[in-house]
């Protein structure tokens, strides 16, 4: 019954959340309408939506999204070659729960952990 999830996180600033999603990390924009305030963006299968929070403090934002990858070794490699910074603790690595993963931090500090089982 339950068909897609899209996960709604805060932005301060709509036009520098699209431009790192987009221009750094290959997203695009979703639909064909601008919303004041509100940002859809997607690649591939997923989609991530974000909402206008301008007085957000980026170091008490606690958001986060989980996206699951069929192919996280050329996704990775693909960011650092874009030159897009990974999280200081999300290297690329197997953790003890069996799936490999690494993490982003975006401008407004929401983590974005992409993972595949490491099997």
């Amino acid at each position: 019954m339950l068909t897609d999830i899209h996960p709604k996180l805060p932005m301060r600033n709509k036009e520098t959340t699209k431009d790192y999603y987009i221009n750094q990390l290959g997203f695009k924009q979703f639909g064909n309408r601008d919303y004041d305030g509100y940002l859809m963006i997607e690649k591939d299968n997923i989609q991530i939506h974000f909402f206008e929070f301008k007085d957000l403090n980026p170091k008490e934002n606690y958001g986060q999204v989980y996206i699951r990858t069929d192919n996280i070794g050329r996704f990775y490699q693909d960011l650092l070659d874009r030159t897009v910074e990974i999280h200081p603790n999300g290297k690329l690595d197997i953790k003890p729960w069996g799936q490999k993963e690494f993490s982003l931090l975006d401008p407004d500090s929401n983590v974005l952990t992409f993972g595949q089982d490491a099997i």
